[in-house]
């Protein structure tokens, strides 16, 4: 009969079977680094214009970088911020600063001086180790860092091989030099806790201060391992970096690469003719973009994509991807890949899982599958669409309907720790067990979800939800249209219309009453866009619309003449 008692010495397996280093290691992903360079050490690992390294020279190199840092004190909880392009250091900073346990800042290199010294300040940088192309926006963001903040950091320069144009040093030491002054660390080691921060990332702070996402090394760990589960990927990836590093931390795909072994194939500069040529010349079979990419891919010369005999492995996120890109991929033999998730999520962390059923649908069909956020990766806990705070239906699950809208929301490890000193920010985020998104979405039968939109993308048109992403992919279904984006505009009959902003594919033509036209065959009246305006989109350095920028535009716009006829 069992003892009901709640002394734990009467568990009989909690009696003699303690943690201890042969049985309980705390997860990392720079663990991955030590077996590829002990097990593949002769594999490359590094492929820079006329740079090649081995895995066992990547590690050995971010072993010294390890022990330099170690040497200016960095240790548990300092932070390292880098201003990097995709390049070998950029690699080498997500396997050295994580070693040490410290916290790994990776600053935009779109920012402007004044937000990346406040994202410096914020996170206590000691360190910076910056490229010496973006010494113009470097220079005055350190000055206002010592200046408004009181903050001076080490400043550590890199002269990039592949970087032939301007730039001025701005730090005492010069990477190459100062990696050969030390030697590697005997082992790339790791945190004693794995709930320990890993890296800081800030989101864009279209609305106030960027709120700085903090993660840590569980999550890490495990988003890296999803990566490879859920694209089946084999080991010794040949991996082309055209996703910033310093969004989300490339996906996770640092490490991700470093589990399977694979090659790491760096580019400077994201343009088709670059892409392409990467991928013949390096036999490259696997990349991560957002659409906007894809979409350079696609619209490239035919002659370009010439030599690309091996299979080629796209995933896709960022922004939800329109019809016209996933359908274009395929009909290059791209096999996409289409994922979701957010900064706060580690990048993605759901994915349109492909069933073998689906090969026998039509393309259109198939693209319709392919297009929805899909289902949770398999080592997140939860993830599920509900009535956000302000519904009726708060935090209770929507029904599988297709129809019945509510937010996106996760829970499980592969969540942030929270928001970097803002605790208030960080139990909103929270609210009621789950991670809140603010992405707007509805559940399918099969238990995949489809964005509607974002909470502030929905314009409200005479009482009626008008989703944004449906009337942008509809414009995306004429040919002429290489990017577009829909957002309100203020309205004193109706509160708000949809007007679009869009960029034309080079040599196209097409008015804006003929795109008028082509939404009212695809979309109910109410939901055409009331005003075209043929202007450049402002993008992220990751490929998003800067939809707040837009919304300001149309705003300022009311009341001025109308841009409909401008082509």
């Amino acid at each position: 009969m069992k003892n009901d008692t709640s002394d734990e010495t009467a568990n009989i397996y909690e009696q003699g079977l303690p943690k201890t280093a042969a049985n309980h290691v705390a997860l990392s992903p720079v663990s991955f680094v030590e077996r590829s360079a002990e097990v593949f050490g002769d594999l490359p690992a590094i492929v820079h214009g006329n740079r090649r390294y081995t895995w066992r020279e990547l590690r050995d190199r971010s072993a010294r970088l390890a022990a330099a840092l170690r040497a200016l004190g960095i240790g548990r909880g300092d932070t390292v911020s880098v201003m990097l392009p995709n390049t070998p250091e950029m690699v080498e900073a997500h396997y050295a600063v994580p070693a040490l346990n410290a916290v790994l800042n990776t600053l935009n290199t779109r920012l402007d001086a004044s937000l990346l010294a406040w994202q410096m300040n914020h996170c206590e940088a000691k360190v910076l180790i910056t490229d010496r192309e973006f010494a113009p926006t470097m220079a005055p963001a350190l000055r206002l860092l010592r200046d408004t903040h009181g903050r001076v950091p080490i400043v550590i320069d890199v002269f990039d091989s592949e970087y032939t144009g301007a730039g001025e040093r701005l730090g005492t030491h010069e990477y190459e030099a100062w990696l050969s002054e030390h030697a590697p660390l005997a082992r790339l080691g790791g945190p004693q806790d794995e709930w320990d921060a890993i890296a800081v990332s800030y989101t864009s702070g279209t609305t106030g201060d960027p709120k700085g996402v903090v993660t840590h090394h569980r999550g890490a760990y495990l988003n890296a391992v999803c990566n490879a589960a859920t694209w089946t990927m084999p080991h010794f990836p040949t991996y082309l970096w055209t996703l910033p590093m310093f969004h989300c931390n490339g996906w996770c795909f640092p490490w991700t690469v470093a589990m399977l072994g694979g090659t790491h194939v760096c580019l400077r500069r994201v343009d088709a003719p670059n892409i392409l040529a990467a991928m013949r010349d390096h036999g490259v079979d696997h990349y991560c973009a957002a659409p906007i990419v894809h979409n350079l891919l696609i619209a490239a010369p035919a002659d370009l994509r010439a030599g690309i005999t091996r299979k080629v492995r796209g995933m896709v996120a960022g922004a939800a991807p329109p019809a016209s890109m996933i359908e274009g991929m395929a009909r290059l033999g791209f096999d996409i890949t289409h994922v979701y998730g957010l900064t706060e999520v580690y990048g993605p962390a759901s994915v349109a899982v492909k069933r073998d059923s689906w090969a026998g649908e039509s393309l259109s069909d198939q693209t319709r599958l392919n297009g929805r956020q899909g289902v949770r990766y398999p080592l997140q806990e939860g993830m599920t669409v509900m009535g956000a705070s302000d519904s009726p239906q708060r935090m209770i699950e929507t029904a599988a309907d297709g129809e019945t809208m509510g937010e996106i929301m996760f829970r499980g490890n592969i969540v942030m720790k929270g928001y970097l000193k803002n605790p208030a920010a960080t139990e909103k985020a929270f609210e009621g067990g789950w991670f809140h998104t603010g992405d707007l979405a509805v559940m399918e039968a099969d238990r995949y979800v489809k964005i509607k939109d974002r909470s502030k993308d929905i314009i409200i048109s005479g009482g009626e939800n008008i989703s944004s992403l449906e009337v942008e992919d509809a414009l995306y279904r004429h040919p002429a249209v290489l990017a577009c984006a829909v957002v309100a505009r203020p309205d004193d009959k109706w509160g708000e219309t949809p007007v679009a902003f869009v960029e034309l594919r080079a040599d196209a033509q097409v008015t804006a009453a003929e795109l008028v036209a082509h939404c009212k065959s695809l979309l109910a009246g109410y939901k055409v866009p009331r005003e075209v305006r043929f202007e450049e989109i402002p993008k992220t350095s990751t490929g998003k619309i800067q939809k707040f920028s837009l919304r300001e535009r149309a705003r300022a716009a009311v009341g001025k003449p109308s841009m409909k006829e401008s082509r």
